[in-house]
């Protein structure tokens, strides 16, 4: 179902909450993600957001493809509330956000 590694979306998750302070690194995260990590982030977005929901997880990653207009790094960090719905999708997904989130942070 999700090929991106849960890590790397968390990653953004984590680094978004930062926002003041590592705006260019998590730029420079997005950017070097390939395009069907690029459209998975943004379709765990909108399952967090509730635009989608988690069965049409398939159809929000060719929605994503579809609908690219500008760098996904750019959308997604003019997105409110980033962290908090990228870690809906996630958990709407299936994944264990606060075990992740300790793995991503290294506890």
């Amino acid at each position: 179902m999700v090929e991106i590694a849960t890590n790397k979306a968390e990653q953004v998750a984590v680094m978004a909450r930062e926002i003041e302070r590592a705006e260019p690194e998590l730029r420079a995260f997005i950017a070097d993600m390939n395009e069907d990590e690029q459209a998975e982030l943004v379709a765990i977005l909108w399952i967090g957001r509730g635009s989608f929901e988690a069965e049409e997880f398939a159809l929000a990653v060719t929605t994503a493809r579809e609908e690219k207009t500008t760098p996904t790094e750019d959308y997604l960090l003019s997105t409110p509330n980033l962290a908090y719905d990228i870690e809906a999708g996630l958990e709407a997904l299936g994944v264990d956000v606060a075990a992740l989130t300790d793995d991503v942070l290294g506890r």
